[in-house]
């Protein structure tokens, strides 16, 4: 019984935005036929990033499709380096820190795709398992002679390097082994298609010329874009650095803020991309957010889907209840009922104060409070204002008892304190 597709997987990826080259005859092959894809994945650290949402997505629609997803975990790989969009050499890392980094990322990866047996469920591989036997000597001998040095200095990710400033052997000889991979992977595993960023498009080709040579068969490629923003810069990271799915690294909150404040003129592309809605939905939701931009609508959407995904509902439930405190009217119930992870990332912008736990176990005198022990007022006079003009409060709750004490039993899980200034300026007060 031949193979129907549940849908054109090239075709969706091009109307998503998703979609950067594929080789000649790779549309037809996964029309025709249920096809086994990987991605590689850098085990650098022990939590992928936004910026491997998109292979993943790759790998979801992929499996969606109807086709079989392959994983790989680079356990060897992540040994050498992958030179692709990098301008200086990495670190490298030893054994025992690749295989956290690897049993970490494998978690993660579960939360996406559907491992298992039979059907198209997906399987994951590490390229240790077959480098680790490997002499040096034999690897050169038996795979180095099949391509050659001018074959691999036409790469961009060699030409670049050497354009920069120079890239060592370790660097050089990568593409060969991510070549190598692709070619174990379609004798042992029957795999005739690699996907990844357009940044891998020359190892990736390693591979199939390896296949092609060694094999005497056809592999195919496919890659997306790099996404970036409308001025140009990478998408993925924050202020701090990479926008991480480990909640431990990056709390939900600020994931679901990361989504909720991309720009407009972003949205439109990005809902395309990483959204898994169909396009009837998100045409419908793009012709909303047409014309009031203002809303957000897109971006909203966005966020809550994004954090459901990576993170759960609980946790956007929690983004949410942040979110409104903070920016909308929230209520001293709403902040109230903030887990403290949750607290603890919303005020990770707010101006903050410590104060000693003992002192507010005695009490203090809330004017000294406000203008001494912190400095949210430059005296006590302005505090006193504030208050008598009914414009401060503590948690949410309004205060305006300017002979009150502060005591530990107005504590946020024990420690937290917020203050409002107005409308809109917060302090957190952390008891120590």
């Amino acid at each position: 019984m031949s193979f129907q597709p549940h849908f054109d997987f090239v075709e969706e990826l091009r109307w998503r935005g998703l979609l950067h080259d594929a080789m000649p005859g790779t549309q037809e092959l996964l029309n025709t036929e249920q096809v086994t894809g990987y991605v590689g994945f850098d085990p650098t650290a022990d939590s992928l990033h936004i910026g491997n949402l998109v292979p993943i997505t790759q790998l979801m629609h992929f499996q969606r499709a109807g086709h079989i997803p392959m994983a790989l975990v680079g356990g060897a790989t992540g040994m050498v380096g992958d030179p692709s969009g990098k301008s200086d050499e990495r670190k490298l890392l030893d054994v025992a820190t690749i295989e956290h980094n690897i049993s970490c990322q494998k978690k993660q990866l579960e939360k996406f795709i559907e491992f298992g047996e039979g059907g198209n469920k997906a399987k994951m591989v590490n390229n240790y398992d077959w480098f680790k036997n490997w002499s040096f000597l034999d690897f050169i001998r038996d795979v180095g002679k099949h391509i050659t040095v001018s074959y691999m200095m036409g790469k961009d990710s060699v030409k670049n390097r050497l354009e920069s400033g120079g890239l060592s052997f370790t660097e050089f000889s990568y593409q060969l082994v991510q070549g190598y991979d692709f070619l174990h992977l379609y004798k042992n595993e029957g795999c005739k298609l690699q996907m990844g960023g357009s940044d891998q498009w020359g190892n990736i080709t390693t591979g199939t010329e390896l296949i092609r040579r060694m094999a005497g068969g056809e592999g195919y490629a496919l890659t997306a874009p790099l996404i970036t923003k409308a001025d140009g810069t990478k998408f993925g990271k924050s202020e701090g650095g990479n926008v991480w799915l480990d909640p431990a690294k990056t709390s939900p909150y600020k994931f679901y803020q990361f989504w909720l404040n991309v720009a407009d003129e972003d949205a439109v592309r990005f809902i395309k991309i990483y959204s898994l809605k169909n396009r009837e939905q998100i045409e419908a939701l793009i012709a909303e957010h047409t014309g009031q931009e203002h809303m957000r609508i897109l971006q909203k959407e966005l966020a809550a889907e994004m954090t459901v995904r990576v993170h759960s509902e609980a946790d956007l439930e929690m983004a949410l209840k942040a979110t409104q405190i903070f920016f909308g009217n929230g209520s001293a119930e709403d902040l109230k009922a903030l887990d403290e992870a949750t607290l603890s990332a919303a005020a990770d912008g707010m101006e903050r104060f410590e104060v000693s736990k003992s002192a507010l176990t005695e009490g203090i005198q809330v004017l000294d409070l406000l203008a001494v022990n912190t400095q949210i007022f430059p005296s006590k006079s302005e505090a006193r204002k504030m208050l008598q003009a009914n414009g401060f409060a503590f948690n949410k709750d309004k205060y305006t008892d300017i002979e009150g004490n502060v005591t530990d039993a107005i504590l946020l899980h024990g420690k937290y304190l917020i203050a409002q200034k107005g409308k809109k300026q917060y302090f957190l007060i952390e008891a120590v």
